[in-house]
């Protein structure tokens, strides 16, 4: 796997965030009706055809549904025709343990890169058994150390779970459980630009205290946006770029595939 470009503080970072694959170890598996290896593998090929250089991918979590060896092996050999640096972050579907298998000999786990005039830090939010997020102290730790080790970079910080109120009742008990520790660490520093996240399979592009809060579509299904109730909506799978630019600006996208059929079934094994 490509190491990290040797960009110049002068260079702009091009950043591709995959999110939320849900892979299976069956080629036919599939999540409310849809085949999240097929609909991976079309993200990635828009992917390929709108964006000829990558500088970093970041998988923000639920790279697998069932857990499996072969799910993160399956991700990691799809996602390698990129051909670009890459940093996985475990969701709550996610088997780190297994992860950490999958990722043997490789820097995908490593939690901190620097890129350009940038820091980008990637979190685990992942509570093993648990559906909504929580970030332990050692995670606080850790990205406080990140941030005060480089005063002088732009940061984007990266986790699983949503930290604020998204408009869904339903996803409300499922987010981040302590967004008040993570928000009082990113309150102390001035040069954090930017939060990204996933695990809401759908686009959101806010702000608070100057800082931008981003979420993503899934490469699967994804979620109607302001539900009050589960619910899946008809738009269809992509991805995210972002350019990190060396000012401290973000340029960022969402990108869907075109053409793509998908009949919802409620009756499956859900989310």
């Amino acid at each position: 796997m490509p190491s990290v470009s040797t960009l110049s503080t002068a260079d702009s970072a091009l950043l591709v965030q995959l999110s939320d694959s849900h892979l299976f170890a069956e080629a036919d598996g599939r999540l409310l009706g849809m085949n999240t290896r097929d609909s991976l593998i079309k993200v990635l090929e828009l992917v390929r055809q709108q964006q000829p250089h990558i500088d970093l991918v970041i998988a923000s979590g639920d790279l697998s549904q069932d857990g499996t060896l072969e799910s993160y092996q399956l991700f990691r050999d799809l996602t390698r025709q990129l051909d670009a640096p890459a940093r996985w972050i475990p969701g709550n579907h996610d088997e780190p343990q297994v992860m950490a298998v999958a990722a043997v000999q490789s820097a995908l786990l490593e939690p901190i890169v620097d890129i350009g005039n940038w820091r980008v830090t990637l979190l685990d939010s992942a509570v093993p058994g648990s559906v909504p997020g929580y970030l332990q102290d050692e995670q606080l730790q850790l990205l406080a150390r990140s941030l005060s080790e480089a005063p002088e970079r732009h940061h984007l910080v990266c986790f699983h779970h949503h930290p604020v109120s998204i408009g869904s009742a339903w996803m409300e008990p499922i987010g981040l459980r302590n967004p008040e520790a993570l928000f009082a660490v990113l309150d102390r520093f001035p040069q954090v630009r930017a939060v990204l996240w996933g695990h809401v399979h759908q686009e959101i592009d806010r702000e608070r205290n100057g800082v931008r809060l981003i979420a993503s579509p899934s490469t699967c299904i994804q979620f109607e946006p302001g539900s009050d109730d589960f619910a899946v909506g008809d738009q269809a799978p992509g991805y995210r770029w972002l350019r990190l630019l060396p000012d401290g600006r973000i340029e960022t996208g969402v990108e869907r595939v075109t053409g793509f059929q998908f009949q919802v079934d409620y009756g499956s094994d859900g989310y």
